[in-house]
């Protein structure tokens, strides 16, 4: 016996409807609700084998009914029925556990065959249903083609950059402020310019499609090979996401490398699940002489994070924080309070994007010794134009 809820608010239809499935053989109808929250509560009280749900009826329908019964009844059938055949609103019903859907005008039999089919474990649509679904279906797998194409050519791209370029380093040179001497060089990722896109748009196409540490990891190796080319006692500063940070791949880049000359910046390219996790694969590689940096200091929740949980050798002061502090109080009050904390912890800090005398002297003031900016020194090849 097949135990059939109904849930129809039209009273003369409701009636209609349990008549019918009365008369049929093998069904029992056990309940017959006006709206959705009595089906719902019918239907957890009696777990019936399938409810037949009317799409519009009162307490936030077919659809809603149909949703809260998959959870409190999980064995009964769900079948829709409603005088809407339009694609939406079936898809909400199918999306919402329906397991068929039947328009009410429906011939009695394919009522009731359709109700002996979803018990059964099948599903079952009306012509005019079935051809919105197979429509909307048709329309999901174009998408999902397009998509996959998308993402095949954004991953082509960034494979050809790790296989064969364009890629190539530039280094900025970190200053000594009081002696105007470059004690170091920030190593910068460049591509080819008729990309249409910047480096950090690059690491972030690397980064959607799974290639991040690939392309992260061939520019520090790079920017290592170059490590001779500086003057003997600057160091090199290189950047990697968190991740990439912590890897096998990268501390085997530094193997032979002279690593109390190599400054590891910590960048938001990803985020941080685990720093605890982070800072224990990162003890080693400080342990041998890298020292660590954090990256935009003052720009965002994520770098303040980084400082109190990694506690790094070297706080890099954010662009936006030294624009203009020589006139902008807030910031210069901004800045002020991150050198105190660094002073405090023993961390040194580094100003970014120094872009007059008159920041430069303001920094100064304030303590900060190391900066970079194009009031010092672009980008460029080395050997450095200083």
């Amino acid at each position: 016996m097949i135990r059939v809820l109904l849930a129809e608010d039209d009273p003369t239809l409701r009636a209609a409807l349990a008549d019918l499935l009365s008369d049929e053989p093998g069904l029992e109808v056990i309940g017959a609700a006006a709206d959705a929250d009595q089906a719902i509560s019918m239907a957890e009280e009696h777990g019936p084998d399938v409810a037949i749900l009317d799409v519009r009826m009162p307490g936030g329908g077919g659809i809603r009914a149909a949703a809260q019964i998959r959870v409190r009844s999980p064995r009964t059938r769900i079948l829709a029925l409603s005088a809407d055949a339009d694609r939406a609103t079936v898809m909400q019903m199918l999306e919402a556990g329906a397991s068929g859907y039947l328009v009410k005008e429906s011939p009695a039999e394919e009522i009731l065959q359709g109700i002996k089919t979803v018990v059964g474990g099948g599903g079952t649509l009306s012509g005019e249903v079935a051809f919105g679904v197979i429509d909307t279906l048709a329309d999901h797998l174009r998408r999902e083609r397009t998509e996959d194409e998308r993402y095949r050519e954004r991953r082509g791209r960034v494979q050809a950059v790790l296989d064969r370029g364009p890629l190539h380093m530039v280094y900025q040179p970190i200053f000594d402020l009081e002696a105007r001497v470059a004690v170091g060089a920030e190593a910068l990722a460049r591509f080819d310019p008729q990309s249409g896109l910047r480096p950090d748009q690059w690491f972030q196409e690397a980064a959607a499609v799974g290639l991040l540490a690939e392309l992260e990891l061939k520019a520090v190796r790079l920017a290592l090979d170059d490590l001779s080319r500086l003057p003997p006692g600057a160091y090199l500063s290189v950047n990697a996401s968190p991740d990439t940070a912590g890897s096998n791949g990268f501390a085997r880049l530094l193997d032979g490398v002279p690593r109390h000359r190599v400054v590891l910046e910590i960048t938001e390219h990803a985020p941080v699940e685990d720093y605890g996790a982070l800072a224990g694969s990162l003890q080693e590689l400080r342990s041998s002489g890298v020292r660590l940096a954090v990256d935009d200091a003052g720009a965002g929740f994520a770098s303040l994070r980084h400082i109190l949980s990694l506690a790094p050798d070297i706080l890099k002061l954010d662009i936006s924080l030294t624009r203009d502090i020589d006139t902008d109080r807030t910031r210069r009050a901004m800045a002020s309070g991150l050198i105190a904390f660094a002073a405090e912890v023993e961390m040194s800090v580094v100003a970014e994007g120094i872009e007059t005398e008159a920041e430069l002297e303001a920094l100064l003031e304030l303590g900060v010794k190391l900066g970079q900016g194009y009031h010092l020194g672009k980008p460029g090849d080395l050997p450095l134009a200083i």
